[in-house]
């Protein structure tokens, strides 16, 4: 007879395994033809096998290719491609490095060359060429500010855009004449094209005020250049791009409700728009437990929660986490002592914040085996040590690098008593 968390991992297995890239991309590049050059940028936690699929279907046609990765992320070498690795989620010198090398391949390029642009979560953080005077140490400071403050993903990006020399469309306008063509897995609530890896190919639909309108909501320290930056227009207008976005949270989310309901949980998808802080989405969800044990709603078990999104830390110690981990031991918490019960929440990259988990799986002994060990959650949750506490309790889920990154999946678990 399967256990609970056995059903549990099957389930994360599955949705993560219907979100891979390789068959969209392919999907994506079908009955496309080339006149000119073909150039294949890959970006992304999923850059590598977004590259691998590219190159296995149009093999010698690519002239050139670039995959730009985080650490760990590729597989191997690639026919005709060369394969760079940097920092996530802060850059480095990795990064300015790598990216210089993709606007050098796409330089001097006729109207009848390709660059096709592969495109996954990350990419903001992996794809960088500070605008103007601006250097390293100012993206390292602004986007610290901004992973701290809790601002969500567009708001982060919209900062990124204006200070980038390559986001928010201005990449498209360093590959033309030629046309791009551009393939995306969405990490975006919402699927916002100019707000995928902060739009490198796409008109930009936030404002330099936009841009100052968070910066003041979040008590921003802005230098003087990062001010004349954010006053500077993004491109509104691109002529040479097309997109297809071939991936999402939807698909995780549906394709985890398929597999609970294989396994004989009756699911339902609660939301694929979750975006409050991680710890408020654990209690939630730990609240949602108790209402199905006690009244039966909003489904009686066996069940399935289904939710997707990406949910925020706010930093407040020297811990190591993320906000995966952070949402399970919240969880973990509210259903103390509870039997029958699963709250897993996990990132489809595989890796969540600085740490090799993608996620936890925690249940009503999770708290007990800490409290037996000296810790309290209370204590690990102020210093955003999350990390170290699942681990004690055997709680982590550890997936590896999926080669995908379609924001978060969340999920209770509630069986017959």
């Amino acid at each position: 007879m399967r256990t609970i968390r056995e059903d549990a991992q099957k389930i994360i297995h599955s949705s993560i395994e219907s979100v891979l890239p390789d068959i969209a991309v392919k999907r994506a590049l079908e009955g496309l033809s080339f006149r000119g050059k073909v150039i294949v940028v890959a970006i992304g936690k999923a850059a590598w096998n977004m590259a691998n699929a590219a190159s296995e279907f149009l093999g010698n046609r690519i002239q050139k290719g670039i995959v730009l990765t985080k650490y760990q992320h590729s597989q191997g070498d690639i026919k005709n491609f060369t394969i760079l690795e940097a920092s996530h989620p802060l850059p480095d010198e990795n990064t300015i490095l790598g990216t210089q090398e993709i606007i050098k391949a796409v330089a001097n390029l006729a109207p009848e060359d390709t660059v096709i642009f592969l495109v996954s979560g990350g990419g903001s953080a992996l794809f960088e060429k500070p605008a103007g005077n601006l250097n390293l140490a100012d993206f390292l400071e602004i986007t610290d500010q901004l992973l701290k403050c809790g601002a969500d993903i567009v708001e982060i990006n919209t900062i990124r855009k204006h200070l980038s020399a390559v986001k928010g469309g201005k990449f498209a306008t360093m590959c033309a004449p030629a046309h791009v063509f551009t393939i995306a897995l969405s990490d975006i609530l919402g699927d916002r094209p100019d707000s995928i890896a902060s739009g490198p190919t796409c008109p930009d639909s936030s404002t330099c005020q936009d841009a100052f309108a968070i910066a003041e909501k979040y008590q921003l320290s802005l230098s003087e250049e990062m001010k004349k930056q954010l006053s500077i227009e993004t491109p509104k207008v691109i002529h040479n791009n097309t997109m297809q976005i071939t991936g999402s949270v939807n698909e995780l989310c549906l394709a985890a409700a398929k597999e609970a309901k294989a396994l004989g949980y009756t699911p339902i998808i609660l939301s694929t728009f979750v975006d409050c802080e991680a710890k408020e989405a654990g209690h939630f969800l730990a609240s949602i437990a108790k209402t199905i044990q006690k009244d039966g709603f909003p489904l009686k078990p066996p069940c399935a929660i289904i939710c997707g999104g990406e949910t925020v830390v706010r930093i407040t110690g020297k811990g190591k986490g993320g906000r995966n981990q952070e949402l399970a031991l919240s969880a973990a918490a509210s259903i103390a002592g509870m039997e029958n019960i699963m709250i897993g929440a996990v990132g489809s990259d595989g890796t969540d914040g600085p740490t090799d988990a993608a996620g936890g799986l925690v249940d009503g002994k999770t708290k007990e085996k800490l409290l037996n060990l000296g810790m309290s959650i209370n204590d690990i949750l102020r210093e955003n040590d999350s990390n170290r506490a699942l681990a004690a309790a055997d709680a982590l889920v550890i997936t590896g690098p999926t080669g995908t990154n379609v924001n978060d999946l969340y999920f209770l678990l509630c069986k017959d008593k």
